[in-house]
């Protein structure tokens, strides 16, 4: 109602308030309603929260460190490959990759799931299933179809399971493979247990666990289901990561799901598959140092032990110890060029690998590549140019992930890797040519200090050339021992560069779905909505008369009163005369008299615009107000096409107007008696060929002088306005003319229409009754709820007319039902 009043601004104050009034006994008057709607949405939040399955949510947090610790393998060995300063947005996508969430799922006990099924109802129990699943990884094993297990003794079990368009998972292969749509597998037999149940399709044995008693619940039902690791995976890769604030390093991962356990220890994982992988990375360098410098040792080892086996056998047979004096200084002067000779000779082996590398090596990852420093080389230029080309190819590697075409970037990025490759030669080949040079030197040094050696004797001298090159083949053992020594004391020091600072805990769990207590919030306002929702909608889509606001909205004809809605008799003012709804006759004929000015004498037409508004019901009951008055009263029954009169009131219609018209009765003939005192009727008579023109005739106009002579009050029942003209033809006959609309009937547009037509013919002294008005006891009068503001109060203390007794006393389910 508030609605429709904003849409009209001529309302003044006092009929707001009262519209705002009847909004709200209308919602008081619906209170079953709300009661209703109320407790079934509750009901069905509490069985929501009941048995809707609990997702739990669980996080872990992990410290990306922004700049990588003093003992990383990359500082002690002197290059890193890659920015010093890790970038946040980096470790996350690292951290949500495929790869990463495949090792940890792999790491751990998620190949098959196991649940327990009560009353409709599986959970998952992870780590509390009664038995355990042993398989062979290297056979195929039906993926995600529910295998049935019932436990019948500390011996045998019970399996059943049966399924069609099934798929099989080979977990050694890590390949899923689609079988035949038309192949059905169908299981149901008992087994004993430790024994491999076995077919083309699964090969697998059940075994008890310590969670298992022989109490176990008889109607539990257990399943098992094989898992498919991609699609695991994939799904477990949606857990949320984000850093705490936009300034922190620090990543928030959280995980949602309806096991906690299983939730935890996944989170868990993840961030030591994370850590370890960052650790393994450092190490790698270590590692293939290691590997390199191994296989250079066991090229020189040979060779060192001719050279000591040679120099001892010398000893022997000669039976010298060491060269004089003079030789011995000879030797100390020489052993430092041959030191120098042998790291660079190393160093020139260490360089002719790495443009082998760079040149045989057209993979994107060179994280098999030894560094310089690793050899003793401090080169900026040539560690920076490595850094570069690595950085490149990482680079490249991104753009053709991300590129579904063909990428104008790709092409500019290969050129510029193609350009630091030949920089990279090109720096090799001057540093290759000048170890050459240095070595060449060296060399012809090493020969003048021989030279001299020439003069000692000969023993000596043969001593002092198979001590040189043992000593050159020391150094260069020496030296290689002395970097593999750092490469392991480097990887032994290494430390993840990150680390985590709070590890996911079950006690730490929230509870994220249902929301227990935000669902029965929403399921009051849902049951407080949907009440309210309805009545407004109804009053909203109604295109019926439900008010005297509505028809006061469509025509200024006024409305002279209300009838009740009538649970009696027809004849109601007569049969239950201290009524309410006979009060309501009653108000209806004291207003009808200020219509009609006072007049002593009065003609009042009733008629309708449709069919089943109730204008016969209330032509009766007003004449039998008016004769209950005291007043000589006629009730004519004018609807010559479909009279009713005569079986409302258990008369004939033998004799009637159609009679008198035509001459074949007299007026007097054609009274008759309903037994009610001072009322008289006139039926229709036999129905007419044309109604219409029998109206018209000058022999109706006589016979109304001739009533009007004899009774002070004549009611004429007419056909409805809207389907003939009869009523029209009538209207000049009557001083007041009463159109009835029913309540909840009577369309508005129909009925707006009708009466601006009629208004428009200036007939004058119209009024309309509003028939079958329905009040319910608690409302404060008549108009009080329904917005009528009409009347002395109908409703005011229902029950106080006496014959209102049995209505009064209607169940509540009938009053329900009655609206």
């Amino acid at each position: 109602m508030a609605i429709e009043l904003n849409n009209f601004n001529d309302f003044n104050q006092e009929e707001e308030t009262i519209d705002i009034k009847a909004l709200f006994i209308k919602l008081i008057n619906n209170w079953y309603l709300f009661a209703i709607t109320v407790l079934i949405a509750l009901v069905v939040a509490f069985l929501f929260n009941k048995y809707t399955t609990p997702v739990y949510k669980v996080e872990t947090t992990v410290l990306v460190q922004d700049e990588k610790g003093a003992l990383s393998a990359q500082d002690l060995i002197g290059l890193d490959i890659g920015n010093n300063k890790q970038n946040v947005e980096n470790e996350i996508g690292i951290l949500k990759s495929y790869s990463v969430a495949n090792r940890a799922i792999k790491a751990l006990d998620f190949e098959v799931s196991y649940f327990s099924e009560n009353n409709f109802i599986s959970r998952e129990l992870y780590k509390k299933s009664p038995f355990k699943i042993i398989f062979d990884k290297s056979h195929p094993q039906i993926e995600k179809t529910p295998f049935y297990v019932k436990i019948t003794n500390d011996k045998y079990c019970y399996i059943t399971v049966e399924g069609d368009n099934i798929s099989t998972y080979n977990y050694d292969k890590n390949i899923s493979e689609k079988l035949d749509k038309e192949l059905i597998i169908n299981l149901s037999k008992q087994f004993p247990l430790n024994s491999w149940i076995e077919s083309e399709y699964y090969k697998f044995k059940i075994v008890l666990t310590d969670n298992y008693s022989s109490g176990q619940k008889e109607d539990t039902q257990y399943y098992f289901t094989f898992n498919n690791i991609n699609d695991l995976t994939i799904f477990y890769q949606g857990f949320s990561i984000e850093p705490i604030n936009r300034e922190a390093s620090i990543l928030k991962l959280s995980l949602e799901g309806e096991n906690v356990a299983k939730s935890v220890d996944f989170l868990n994982k993840i961030t030591e598959v994370y850590l370890n992988r960052g650790l393994e990375k450092k190490n790698l360098i270590a590692t293939n140092t290691i590997e390199f410098i191994d296989n250079q040792l066991s090229l020189i080892r040979d060779s060192l032990q001719n050279s000591e086996k040679e120099l001892q056998d010398f000893r022997t047979e000669k039976q010298i110890i060491s060269v004089d004096f003079q030789a011995q200084q000879l030797f100390q002067e020489l052993q430092s060029l041959q030191k120098s000779k042998a790291e660079l000779m190393i160093k020139s082996q260490y360089y002719h690998y790495l443009k082998d590398y760079i040149a045989n090596n057209t993979s994107t990852d060179y994280k098999n590549i030894v560094v310089p420093s690793v050899m003793g080389i401090e080169d900026p230029v040539l560690g920076g140019l490595i850094s570069q080309l690595a950085g490149l190819y990482a680079e490249n590697a991104e753009l053709s992930y991300n590129s579904k075409k063909k990428n104008p970037l790709i092409s500019i990025n290969e050129l510029k890797i193609r350009t630091t490759k030949s920089t990279i030669f090109e720096n090799i080949s001057n540093v290759i040519e000048t170890s050459k040079i240095t070595i060449a030197s060296i060399d012809k040094r090493i020969d003048d200090f021989t030279n001299k050696a020439s003069f000692l004797p000969g023993t000596q001298r043969q001593l002092f050339n198979i001590e040189r090159r043992f000593k050159l083949q020391d150094a260069i053992y020496t030296f290689l021992m002395e970097r593999r020594s750092d490469a392991q004391i480097t990887k032994a020091s290494n430390l993840p560069d990150n680390e985590v600072l709070d590890i996911a805990r079950e006690t730490a769990a929230t509870p994220v779905y249902p929301k227990t207590a935000l669902n029965y919030l929403i399921a009051l306002l849902i049951g407080l909505i949907i009440p309210v929702a309805y009545i407004f909608g109804k009053d909203f889509f109604n295109d019926t008369i439900n008010s005297k606001e509505d028809i006061e909205k469509i025509t200024d004809v006024p409305v002279v009163g209300h009838i009740l809605h009538n649970t009696k008799d027809n004849l109601v003012v007569h049969t239950s005369p201290k009524s309410s709804i006979s009060e309501s006759f009653r108000s209806a004929r004291t207003n009808l008299n200020f219509i009609a000015k006072g007049k002593e004498k009065q003609t009042i037409l009733v008629t309708s615009v449709v069919p089943g508004e109730g204008k016969s019901f209330i032509a009766e009951n007003l004449a039998v107000a008016y004769a209950s008055f005291g007043k000589k009263t006629l009730l004519l029954g004018f609807d010559l096409r479909k009279p009713k009169l005569y079986k409302d009131l258990n008369l004939n219609n033998t004799h009637g107007l159609t009679t008198i018209i035509v001459g074949k009765d007299n007026i007097k003939e054609a009274i008759q008696n309903p037994h009610v005192e001072n009322l008289d009727v006139i039926m229709a008579g036999p129905i007419p060929p044309n109604p219409a023109e029998l109206i018209a005739s000058t022999e109706t106009e006589k016979i109304f002088a001739e009533l009007k002579e004899e009774y002070d009050y004549i009611i004429i029942d007419t056909p409805p306005v809207a389907l003939v003209t009869d009523a029209l033809l009538l209207m000049k006959y009557a001083d007041s003319k009463i159109f009835v609309a029913r309540q909840e009937y009577s369309n508005k547009k129909a009925f707006k229409n009708i009466l601006s037509d009629i208004s428009k013919q200036e007939i004058d002294n119209m009024a309309i009754l509003l028939n079958d008005v329905k009040v319910s006891k608690s409302s404060y009068g008549y108009g009080y709820g329904y917005g009528y503001g009409y009347g002395y109060g109908y409703g005011y203390g229902y029950g106080y007319y006496s014959d209102d007794k049995e209505h009064e006393e209607s169940s509540f389910w009938q009053r329900i039902f009655n609206k």
